[in-house]
This record gives C-alpha cells, structure tokens and sequence, in this order.
C-alpha cells in the first residue's frame, strides 16, 4: 500500500513539474542587446547580452516586442526581435515563430517581478517611481533620472557560439535582413 502511495506521489509531482519546465525555452542573442527590468527600454539595464548568449525564455508579451527571460542568474526582459530560437533545425527570430515554437504569452506584473528579481539592485529603492511612470505610460518623469551601472557578469569568449563568433559585430541574421531591420 505505502509503494501505490509513493508511485501516486512520485508521478503526481512529475506531472505538476512539467509544464513549467515545458514553458521555457531556449534561444539566442542576435547581437549585444540589453537586458531591462521590464519590456521597455526606459526601465533600468540590468546587463548587455553580448552577441550568441544563451538565454532561457519564460514567455513574451502579446505583442512578441519583449520577453522575459534567464542569463547566468540574472532575470529581466530583452526585445524578442534580438532573441533566435530553433525550429525546423534552424534558427529564426521569436516575434516570427513563438506561437510555433511554444513560446507563451504572459504579462508584466510590476510589483510582483520586481519584489522577486530585484530587491538587491541599488534602483529598487525607487520602486515607487519606476512603478508611477510605467504606469503613466512614461509621459511622468519626476525627477532626472539617475544613472545606474548595470550588472557585468564575467564573459567568455567561449560562451558565443562558433558560427555567430565568426561572422563577427556587423552579422544581421537572416530573419532580421528579411525584414529589412539592419
């Protein structure tokens, strides 16, 4: 009886830590792009992604403009038109295949994101104003805005993918030339 109890434990716990695992997915920066703490370029940079970083996406905005994803600890929101990820054994931007891919939608909880990622940053001190001007749709600015450094990992060369180190600062991947972005 207590082996039933344990086998029903067991895979009941597989089964409630799927989804979230399935949830994530894996894609690649296109150039050096910045990590934000939140979809838009006015909230704070957390760090710049240098070009080929691995990245662990959660899910994007409805629009497919940010997404909110993991590098080396570090959690905040990059714009899906720098992020590849593979489909059909190629890579192709996010904006252009997330449904495919299984990318979900989610939305940008202010407070809660913040509360979690970000209490030991030096611009959390200034949650309240942060939160004003997002939410006034960053038409409020109530004092200069400080500058911040942003956080620097250590890089190595290594972490950039062959083909993407090779074809050097000036690459526009293909999904980004067809667009006529770059």
């Amino acid at each position: 009886m207590k082996a039933t109890w344990l086998f029903a434990a067991l895979a009941f716990s597989g089964l409630a830590g799927g989804p979230q695992a399935a949830s994530a997915a894996d894609a690649y920066t296109t150039t050096n792009v910045n990590m934000r703490a939140g979809p838009s370029t006015h909230f704070p940079r957390i760090t710049t992604l240098p070009a080929g970083a691995a990245v662990t996406i959660y899910g994007c905005t409805r629009s497919w403009d940010w997404c909110d994803t993991s590098w080396r600890g570090l959690r905040g929101w990059v714009s899906a038109h720098y992020l590849e990820s593979l489909y059909d054994d190629r890579r192709v931007i996010v904006p252009d295949y997330g449904p495919s891919i299984g990318v979900p939608i989610i939305t940008f909880e202010f407070g809660t994101y913040w509360d979690r990622w970000y209490q030991d940053l030096p611009w959390y001190s200034e949650r309240d104003r942060w939160r004003r001007e997002w939410r006034s749709g960053w038409t409020v600015e109530i004092e200069p805005r400080r500058t911040y450094r942003a956080i620097e990992p250590e890089l190595r060369r290594r972490d950039v993918p062959p083909g993407i180190r090779k074809k050097g600062p000036g690459f526009c991947p293909p999904g980004l030339r067809k667009q006529g972005r770059c």
